[in-house]
């Protein structure tokens, strides 16, 4: 295997531990997983800084049941990584759960032993 085809799966599976710790609401194990620069981009355009991301997201009115990554693609250059996949998520509404799928791009840099994401766009929605 080489050290490019490792480091993808290694950037692939702390992505997928992100989706996890969203679904799990769990805000310390999301926030070990984002770079202190961490910056969002959601399919709304609104902006979000790591403290405003986390807090969204495990504490704000959006409850997460579930984030899969679809069709993802790992590419690494030195010590960055950016994946692009689609999404499918499922978010606890008012009205019930909701599904949503979107394409996604991530960007990760390796931070001590593994990686951490740097920065993130969502969307636009596709058809579920």
């Amino acid at each position: 295997m080489t050290d490019a085809t490792r480091a993808a799966r290694e950037v692939l599976a702390a992505a997928r531990e992100r989706a996890a710790a969203l679904a799990a609401g769990d805000s310390s194990r999301l926030t070990a997983l984002l770079h202190p620069s961490f910056r969002w981009v959601s399919h709304r355009g609104d902006r979000f800084t790591r403290e405003e991301y986390v807090e969204r997201n495990t504490r704000g009115p959006l409850a997460w049941r579930s984030q899969a990554l679809e069709e993802p693609e790992v590419t690494v250059v030195g010590e960055t990584a950016v994946l692009h996949a689609v999404v499918r998520d499922v978010v606890a509404t008012e009205s019930g759960d909701e599904e949503f799928r979107m394409p996604v791009t991530q960007v990760w840099v390796r931070s001590g032993d593994g990686w951490v994401c740097l920065a993130g766009h969502a969307g636009p929605r596709l058809e579920a």
